[in-house]
């Protein structure tokens, strides 16, 4: 087991829980880890607590998130970004859409980072086992409540200014530098397994980048985007309720890669991403036509059911290239190969190679 963090203690949870409102005079006694295991880049703590006094309301467990000593990620900059989304973000809309954070922390130097989390355990579960897609009703669930999210952000005035941040032409050159340069050393690592068409396709798609960034440079119909959005991010009510917890509809986590975009972004990396061509053929239609009906019934205007489509098309292409960061961020093969083969897959079903010429 990894060595618990000092966020772990008794007496560092009993501040966290009183800063958040919920915990009056008593206080946290002991801390029994219940529970810990890693994800491909974290380390996870369920914890138990033991009170002294009076502790109506406060949670019985929590989940301590924490950086995964030796993990993979290359460049990936930890726990950093959820941190910075759990107090510029979560902390600015209604709650429930995401886990209750009740202390994020990020150290500049050592860059150690913890979240002290809502213990859903009891309450929801993950849909499936990765990688078996989820059941459409679980699907319809999941995507609605990604609109939801989206909505509550949707053309927000705060989106660049004290929310996020939209990177000037400088940032975006630099970007597609370093695309460039990765996608050199991804064909070079790949060799022939990559085909001298897909080569001509992402030489294509790298020469037409400036004109396929104008629907992003607009600014238009944006929000905040979860960036890492498969299905096995989201937590589901289990059936019929159970623990103490109140009903509630399914939970987003994990967000450590969250940035301001185009909503479909997230909806393309959900399904054309991760499903393959029969079951992705058979539901992608009404999944977005689910999207688009929450978005409007949580009072997007003025983004029809077409303008979906072309932005779901655009969101397709551009992930084409997330398997090269995949590689470069030494995320392991089984995922970054896999993820190539079905997003191009999607790519030609939805002739995205039009948006190229």
């Amino acid at each position: 087991m990894q060595s618990l963090p000092k966020a772990a203690g008794a007496e560092q949870i009993t501040e966290a829980l009183r800063r958040s409102g919920i915990l009056g005079d008593g206080r946290v006694a002991e801390v029994t880890v219940e529970k810990s295991f890693p994800t491909l880049l974290s380390y996870f703590f369920r914890l138990r607590l033991t009170y002294e006094g009076s502790h109506d309301g406060a949670p019985q467990s929590l989940m301590l998130k924490t950086g995964l000593v030796g993990g993979p990620g290359g460049e990936w900059e930890g726990g950093r970004r959820e941190v910075a989304f759990y107090t510029e973000v979560a902390s600015k809309m209604p709650g429930g859409l995401v886990p209750r954070c009740f202390d994020a922390h990020c150290e500049a130097g050592t860059k150690a980072w913890h979240l002290l989390l809502e213990d859903l355990t009891d309450s929801h579960l993950i849909a499936t086992t990765w990688p078996l897609p989820p059941t459409l009703e679980q699907c319809e669930s999941i995507v609605r409540t990604q609109a939801r999210f989206h909505a509550a952000w949707w053309d927000d005035p705060r989106l660049g200014t004290t929310v996020g941040e939209w990177p000037d032409a400088a940032a975006m050159d630099q970007f597609m530098k370093r695309l460039v340069d990765q996608f050199a050393l991804f064909a070079e690592a790949v060799g022939d397994r990559l085909s001298l068409e897909r080569r001509e396709l992402y030489r294509r798609l790298l020469d037409q980048a400036p004109n396929l960034s104008v629907r992003y440079r607009s600014h238009r119909h944006m929000t905040i985007v979860h960036g890492d959005a498969h299905v096995w991010n989201c937590f589901l009510p289990r059936p019929g309720g159970a623990g103490n917890v109140e009903p509630r509809d399914a939970v987003l986590f994990d967000w450590d890669a969250w940035r301001l975009g185009v909503g479909t972004a997230d909806l393309a990396y959900t399904m054309a991403m991760h499903w393959y061509p029969e079951r992705r053929q058979q539901i992608e239609g009404r999944l977005l036509d689910s999207y688009h009906d929450e978005l409007v019934a949580n009072g997007v205007q003025g983004y029809d059911r077409r303008a979906l489509q072309e932005d779901y098309r655009l969101s397709v292409l551009w992930l084409i290239t997330l398997p090269i960061w995949q590689h470069a961020g030494k995320i392991p093969p089984v995922i970054w190969w896999n993820n190539l083969e079905r997003i191009h897959l999607a790519f030609d079903d939805l002739g995205c190679r039009d948006l190229l010429d």
